[in-house]
């Protein structure tokens, strides 16, 4: 049921088909998460290897040498380790800054160009890495190159796909995500045997998906929506024709005309994205990502080795245990793959955000039970460790069909043109922003919440399954340039919108019969928008 007690029953049906030639171009677009990806499970991989703790974070591995007393919980936090894995993120948040000019004036391949060479770029000095201060370089400019892909990936596919398959198509980015987590989780767990120089391999490995969409993004063809954004108008409706695989096109090119130049009298986007008719997608630019990253997921996926050998798993265990955690990932994104253009984007939201609550206390009991608040209880027993991966796995896997790949999709297919890039961009910034702070603080909130973290995330997902609930309404089949009359049907984001003639023809928004309680849910949210300024 949608936000508000209605659902959009029917809009413009543009004509097209699924081409082999869209299918492949979103494909390899999709790649470029395999770098972000790759990048999260071997960077969580190798602070579990001995001999990279022991040239780079020596505190880190004297506390490992000790006897088993030591506060489990206590003993990784470093303020180095944390800055080696979050520094990444930072950068990312300033290169996406950047990205936002460079995807809207000069294409969405250029952006993802740029990304390619900057990963690759850090890929080879962090494998040669001598000291923390080339390590942090080279994390640097991995973060430069995830700021420029992750801005300009998710556009390039929304824009590529038909709105019947979007969300399927779109999803492929987090799909390369979570191979790539995947792919270095295995990868960590047979480098940690080689020697002294397995992290080597393991951060240079990052080298391949790096080069994957550096030459991916000089095979690609341009986004009809880029090309008319940049005037290029012949070019835009042969590319049309060749990606819907028809030659009556006419009727989406005359809207993507339309949305062109609105676009083109747009001069400064991010001072547009402060206008009233742009309230709703600013806070869903910044509420999305910021809620995605309150989900604690990161933190699993990039300590995840570090978080089960801290509850008892041995060095080896805990890398295989990561191993099976992303496999989970990978395998839940294939699922909402499969089911998000059928049953659309809410469902899954809450039906996510409802199972990784659950498995978050669920977590908070068992650690809790085992370590207490002293952080000394032993390695776990073999059957007690066994449960506590499942309720991971339970939990990765909630993740990975809900606020994993739609905390991609929706930001990447809300916007309207004429501020796409900026609020794509802003989507981006926060995500990272957030996930910089987070990594930061994470091992320290661990340290000293003890169990109580995972109650203290269970308690933000709660909140913002809430918040889905309310404030989010169904985008399922709806083509990006008609995405307004969504909202301006909504009965809280309505009110910000200045008459409803200005939708789109041919739009047939009809209200759904609602139950006397929705109803008045309703009312109450279009009651308290007329006391907003």
């Amino acid at each position: 049921m949608p936000a508000g007690g209605f659902v959009l029953l029917e809009g413009k049906d543009y004509p097209g088909n699924l081409t082999p030639f869209v299918t492949v171009a979103c494909v390899v677009a999709a790649m470029g998460g395999l770098s972000f990806g790759y990048d999260i499970g071997s960077s969580g991989g190798v602070t579990s290897m001995p001999p990279f703790l022991k040239k780079f974070f020596p505190g880190v591995y004297r506390k490992l040498l000790e006897h088993t007393s030591t506060d489990h919980y206590c003993k990784f936090n470093s303020q180095k380790l944390t800055m080696f894995i979050s520094s990444l993120y930072l950068a990312a948040f300033l290169a996406s800054m950047v990205a936002s000019y460079i995807t809207r004036k000069l294409g969405r391949r250029l952006s993802m160009l740029l990304g390619g060479m900057l990963f690759g770029s850090g890929a080879i000095i962090n494998a040669a890495a001598k000291d923390v201060a080339m390590l942090i370089i080279g994390r640097i400019l991995l973060g430069f190159g995830v700021g420029f892909s992750n801005q300009s990936v998710p556009l390039y596919l929304s824009e590529m796909a038909p709105y019947k398959y979007r969300g399927a198509l779109n999803m492929g980015f987090q799909l390369s995500i979570t191979i790539g987590i995947l792919v270095a989780n295995v990868l960590n767990y047979f480098f940690a045997k080689v020697s002294y120089w397995g992290w080597r391999l393991s951060l240079g490995g990052a080298m391949v998906p790096a080069l994957i969409i550096t030459v991916g993004s000089l095979l690609l063809p341009d986004t009809p929506n880029s090309l008319i954004e940049r005037g290029k108008h012949e070019e835009a409706i042969a590319k049309l024709k060749r990606i819907r695989g028809i030659d009556n096109v006419e009727e989406e090119y005359n809207d993507l005309i339309a949305a062109g130049e609105t676009s083109k009298l747009v001069e400064h986007p991010w001072r547009n994205l402060l206008q009233r008719k742009y309230r709703p997608h600013l806070t869903m630019a910044i509420a999305i990502p910021f809620f995605q990253q309150l989900t604690e997921i990161n933190m699993i996926i990039f300590f995840a080795p570090l978080l089960f050998e801290t509850i008892g798993f041995g060095s080896d265990a805990s890398l295989m245990s990561a191993v099976i955690t992303g496999a989970v990932n990978v395998v839940g994104t294939l699922v909402s793959i499969g089911v998000v253009d059928r049953w659309g984007r809410r469902i899954l939201f809450l039906e996510g955000g409802i199972q990784m609550s659950i498995c978050q206390i669920a977590v908070a009991i068992f650690i809790g039970v085992q370590f207490g608040v002293s952080g000394e209880g032993g390695n776990l027993p073999k059957w007690y460790a066994i449960v506590v991966v499942i309720f991971f796995c339970i939990y990765v896997a909630a993740f990975a069909w809900s606020w994993g790949p739609l905390g991609w999709l929706v930001p990447s297919e809300i916007f309207p043109l004429e501020i796409r890039s900026a609020a794509q961009s802003l989507n981006v910034s926060v995500n990272m922003i957030f996930t910089f702070a987070m990594a930061q603080v994470f091992l320290i909130m661990l340290c000293h919440l003890k169990f109580g973290l995972f109650l203290f995330f269970a308690f933000f997902v709660v909140m913002m399954t809430i918040f889905v609930y309310f404030f989010l309404p169904e985008t399922r089949g709806v083509p990006i340039e008609e995405m307004a009359i969504v909202w301006k049907n909504h009965p809280f984001w309505g009110r910000f919108f200045a008459a409803t003639n200005d939708l789109p023809p041919n739009a047939n928004i009809e209200m759904e019969n609602t139950t006397k309680n929705e109803r008045f849910c309703s009312n109450c949210l279009a009651a308290f928008a007329k006391e907003l300024p």
